[in-house]
């Protein structure tokens, strides 16, 4: 296995567990042998690879403050050639497949949110909370924790990894399950592709819960945590619909007519408020065909509101509901199962290679409606017409498993 010779590496210094990143400093780290990465070389606080690791998926671990930071790698093996997938956290897609020929050395670069649940205590006697309350999911992801996990994959080579703290621009990211960040196979979420088409000068931060609703996004104060930091020159995309529109859950429904728009008028409101530019997302459509292979419609009134909220509050729209829709279609009854869980058993949630296309979609609707996203976008042209195959994406899977289903449908 030609990986990991080296890494160079930003470390918690004596300012502790609540450091910022100004405080890291930036510290040569000697990489253990590569037997080391199937037995794991981290103990304590130290950087190193995580238990469990294989010449395919290792982890390496490296404890960091909260704040944003750049990732540098130096990719490539002087003997062979190499294919090399990165991912970090959990499972947020940063580098697809870099090829690299027998003694070629490429360099990447891509910016990381690292963050903990800790948020500024309310005054004495004031409603809130000090922290996001986390359940036992975001306990078994790596989202939360006191380090930053990157994950090499495919025939991974890397030689040097530099991590340097950074200011920059972030695209917020607040809605349920078909954005948040999966931790396990086989689900996928958009929210853990984009990454992978932005450049360098741009970090997602994807704070989406599975399950959440407008209401439980609040009460949970993952909205709080989201406005503790964000600011001018930020961007908050903003997609709910898939649960809040059961009835059956009294406590977070809202219907598509009234309290759904008012909600989502406020959420846009808290961005502005602190100078950041709000984002309106239409939520994917769930996959169920009819008798002539067209989707039927089961979010249609939520999609709507989400259209006319954006038109009324002059804030720009990515319709992904209507791009979901094109791309189910064009794919068939057939081909369409393969862009979910399970092998389509699921019908809401995506498998790797549906997240893709919808991240795909994401981003194309993100080109057309806010230009001043649009020049950090990397992204392939994508017509959600003619969808790339599964083959054609091929997105190296990650060795973390859980059949459980995220919460929400």
């Amino acid at each position: 296995m030609p990986i990991f010779a080296s890494v160079l590496a930003m470390l918690m210094t004596s300012a502790g567990a609540h450091a910022t990143p100004a405080d890291a400093a930036a510290v040569d780290i000697d990489v253990p042998p590569d037997a080391a990465v199937s037995a794991g070389s981290r103990t304590g606080t130290a950087p190193g690879f995580e238990p469990g690791g294989t010449a395919q998926d290792a982890q390496f671990s490296i404890p960091l403050p909260e704040g944003t930071y750049k990732v540098t790698l130096r990719i490539g093996s002087a003997k062979a050639p190499a294919r090399t997938t990165v991912k970090v956290e959990a499972r947020r897609l940063m580098l697809r497949a870099v090829a690299t020929r027998a003694g070629e050395m490429v360099q990447r670069s891509f910016l990381v949110d690292v963050r903990r649940p800790a948020l500024p205590p309310p005054p004495p006697n004031a409603p809130g909370g000090t922290e996001v309350r986390l359940d036992n999911r975001d306990l078994a992801e790596r989202t939360w924790d006191d380090k930053l996990t990157l994950e090499f994959s495919g025939k991974p080579a890397v030689t040097h990894v530099r991590v340097e703290p950074v200011h920059a621009p972030k695209v917020y990211l607040v809605g349920d399950s078909t954005v948040a960040d999966q931790y396990a196979e086989p689900y996928a979420s958009w929210g853990q592709m984009l990454p992978a088409m932005f450049d360098d000068r741009v970090v997602v931060a994807n704070h989406a819960k599975s399950g959440a609703s407008l209401k439980s996004f609040l009460v949970g104060l993952r909205l709080d945590k989201v406005l503790s930091s964000i600011g001018p020159g930020d961007w908050l995309l903003i997609q709910f619909g898939h649960n809040d529109q059961k009835a059956e859950w009294p406590q977070t429904y809202v219907d598509a007519a009234g309290t759904y728009p008012a909600y989502l008028r406020t959420y846009i409101a808290e961005a502005r408020r602190r100078g950041a530019q709000a984002v309106l997302v239409t939520p994917p459509e769930r996959r169920n065909f009819d008798a002539q292979g067209h989707i039927r419609d089961t979010l249609g009134a939520y999609a709507d509101a989400v259209r006319k909220v954006a038109s009324e509050e002059h804030v720009p729209l990515v319709d992904l509901n209507r791009e979901s829709i094109t791309i189910y279609e064009a794919l068939g009854p057939v081909l369409s199962p393969s862009a979910f869980a399970q092998n389509g058993e699921d019908h809401t949630h995506h498998d790797n290679y549906g997240a893709w296309l919808m991240a795909s979609a994401v981003a194309r609707e993100l080109r057309r409606a806010v230009p001043d996203l649009a020049m950090h976008l990397m992204a392939d042209p994508f017509n959600p017409s003619h969808p790339p195959s599964a083959a054609q994406v091929a997105i190296v899977p990650s060795r973390s498993l859980d059949t459980v289903p995220p919460a929400g449908n």
